[in-house]
């Protein structure tokens, strides 16, 4: 392909995904989306923590 075509079907693709990010508008997070960051949160807490004493073995 020759560069010169090469440069101006680049230039035309560029313009259309511009046009098209443009055009795009993100939904407002819902539930979904606030219930996952609320168990990344949780999650992260849990961590922090740190692991669990260990409990002593029961002899019956």
């Amino acid at each position: 392909m020759h560069s010169d075509v090469h440069h101006l079907l680049h230039t035309y693709r560029s313009a259309e995904l511009h046009r098209e990010a443009a055009e795009f508008s993100p939904v407002r997070p819902g539930l979904r989306h606030r219930m996952g960051w609320t168990m990344v949160e949780l999650g992260l807490r849990l961590a922090q923590a740190g692991p669990a004493p260990a409990r002593a073995a029961r002899t019956v």
